[in-house]
């Protein structure tokens, strides 16, 4: 994969997904984080994750002719990345094993997945939404 179509992805492909991950962290995360804390993270976790996602692992693997272990990886790093992160960054001793982590880490994991099938769905039903250059990226 040409290296330029990855930049190109990076930005439209990254506001899609926080379009899709922010609102379901601002109703699903626990009662514990504040409105504002919630906002940010549905920008903060995907700005982590999706550089990784977009511009790392399309140079390690080749995404046309190995698309299958790519998305192994790339959602990997970005489902388990996230809740790593969201964990690292808000979680307590007291909150250990209680249902408010298994509700956050839920939560974060759930919006990992709707943005994924979400870009998904619009690849395979949407194509001619997508400009060349970031269709490229999926086939």
């Amino acid at each position: 994969m040409d290296p330029h179509d990855s930049w190109a992805f990076l930005i439209p492909g990254y506001l899609f997904t926080i379009s899709i991950e922010t609102p379901i962290l601002l109703v699903g995360l626990s009662p514990r984080h504040s409105f504002a804390r919630r906002l940010f993270c549905g920008f903060w976790l995907t700005a982590c994750t999706y550089p990784i996602v977009v511009l790392v692992l399309p140079m390690v693997f080749d995404v046309e002719k190995d698309r299958v272990r790519y998305l192994l990886v790339a959602e990997s790093v970005a489902h388990f990345g996230e809740c790593a992160l969201f964990w690292a960054a808000f979680g307590t001793r007291e909150e250990f094993g209680k249902w408010s982590m298994w509700r956050d880490l839920g939560t974060v994991f759930l919006a990992n997945l709707a943005s994924f099938t979400a870009g998904e769905l619009l690849v395979v039903y949407r194509p001619d939404l997508l400009p060349d250059r970031i269709i490229h990226f999926f086939r």
